[in-house]
């Protein structure tokens, strides 16, 4: 793992970020687009956290903290890269950060299809909370009849 570089994405990255979602990312978001990562990454330069090895993008996480709560996002390991560490380095750089800015627990968006990442982050230290549900309205739609 001595090659492995982690750090934070900077602008001129985002096109291979989204590139490489396609191929090592399940499923899509809505926030998937050139302009939803350029907020991001304005709003937050360090939330998005890239793993690089051998010159190539080998992983990525979005770790979010909005001051009170810590979210982790697109963890993502290009599947050549899998089961090398890539995953375990990127969320104790997301964990990292988020004691230095002060947070206290992380918690992490994760579909319920992806059996291989339940295994993932539960070897990480992470267990679901089944008293909880993700409740989302997409915005800036007009609400359907019903």
């Amino acid at each position: 793992m001595d090659d492995l570089r982690i750090r934070a994405a900077a602008p001129e990255d985002l096109d291979a970020v989204l590139a490489f979602w396609k191929v090592a990312a399940e499923g899509t978001s809505i926030s998937d687009d050139r302009s939803g990562v350029e907020r991001l990454v304005a709003r937050d330069p360090e939330a998005l956290i890239l793993a690089e090895r051998g010159g190539g993008l080998a992983g990525t996480v979005i770790a979010g903290f909005d001051g009170w709560r810590c979210h982790l996002y697109r963890l993502a390991v290009h599947p050549d890269h899998r089961r090398r560490g890539v995953g375990s380095a990127l969320l104790a750089a997301a964990e990292e950060r988020f004691v230095r800015l002060g947070g206290r627990r992380g918690d992490a968006m994760v579909l319920d299809r992806n059996e291989l990442a339940h295994h993932t982050w539960h070897a990480a230290g992470y267990a679901r909370e089944p008293q909880w549900s993700r409740w989302v309205k997409p915005l800036g739609e007009a609400p359907s009849a019903g």
